[in-house]
């Protein structure tokens, strides 16, 4: 019996590629691979803003009004005429005196007031009045604060302008200690009271060493909103030796042109310390904020 070779298969038509092509398995990149991807990405989205202004205090105004990202021919002129048309130095330390002293009243203010809704459960409808008075936007109490401290003898202050970013500060510093007064057990504060211990003393040796991470970021978080904030600055101190630094930036835009590598110059400037404070307490806020989160 003789065997005859198997007779040569015919090649697979055309239509049958894509079924053929959809069974093949190729290889996915790793999870982590997605994880660097994205995180690359918002590190670009939140970096470029920063990097387009640094380009900006290299450009000549003419390549700024071209539009282009990077200078062509870098110059140092905005940098060294940025110092010399205002003061940075002493802006920034009224904008960091200013900051500081709110931050000292808003924290005065807003640690025992959260104590007393969280712990003693008294005046549980000051939440949604804070809340509801931070609503409100600043153009609004403008007026009435400008005549406030004018009658308290504060206006043109630094002291006067520290007084008004603290006390509008107080709504957030309060929204964000209370979840970190949340997490302190009330067994603790129960105990001192039955030992006779006061709620001055209880709040001052338990509940503040317990709380001193949300304190840091807190305080960071408002001192940010008091460093960066305009509309107040620019109305309630009218002495050029007394200007934030946010009010200085805006003087380098004239009548009818807008000196924007001066402008980026003097931003940068103006964001550099901020920026070291953040990253030197980066683990305080980070983890104050995250530990706050949980509830």
């Amino acid at each position: 019996m003789s065997y005859l070779p198997n007779p040569p298969t015919s090649p697979l038509p055309l239509w049958h590629l894509p079924l053929r092509l959809h069974k093949l398995r190729f290889p996915r990149p790793p999870l982590r691979a997605w994880l660097w991807a994205a995180m690359a990405a918002v590190l670009v989205f939140f970096m470029l803003p920063i990097a387009f202004l640094a380009a900006t205090s290299f450009k000549t105004r003419d390549e700024v009004l071209s539009g282009q990202f990077l200078p062509l021919h870098p110059t140092l002129a905005n940098w060294s005429k940025v110092f010399d048309i205002a003061p940075l130095h002493l802006h920034l330390l009224n904008s960091l005196a200013v900051a500081v002293l709110s931050v000292a009243i808003t924290l005065a203010i807003a640690v025992p007031a959260v104590y007393a809704v969280v712990k003693l459960q008294r005046g549980r409808w000051l939440a949604g009045a804070l809340l509801s008075s931070y609503v409100a936007p600043p153009v609004v109490a403008l007026l009435p604060l400008f005549f406030l401290l004018r009658w308290l003898g504060l206006n043109n202050s630094l002291v006067g302008l520290g007084l008004v970013h603290g006390l509008v500060n107080v709504p957030v510093a309060f929204w964000l200690l209370r979840s970190f007064f949340k997490q302190i057990p009330l067994a603790l504060d129960e105990a001192a009271w039955l030992d006779g211990v006061g709620y001055w003393k209880t709040l001052w040796r338990i509940n503040l060493p317990l709380l001193w991470p949300g304190l840091v970021s807190t305080a960071l978080v408002c001192l940010i909103l008091s460093y960066n904030e305009f509309l107040l600055a620019s109305v309630l101190n009218s002495r050029p030796d007394l200007r934030s630094i946010t009010v200085a930036i805006s003087l380098f835009q004239g009548e009818r042109i807008v000196n924007f590598g001066q402008m980026a110059a003097a931003s940068l400037v103006g964001i550099a310390p901020v920026y070291l404070l953040a990253l030197a307490f980066q683990k305080n806020l980070i983890g104050g904020l995250s530990a706050g989160a949980g509830r």
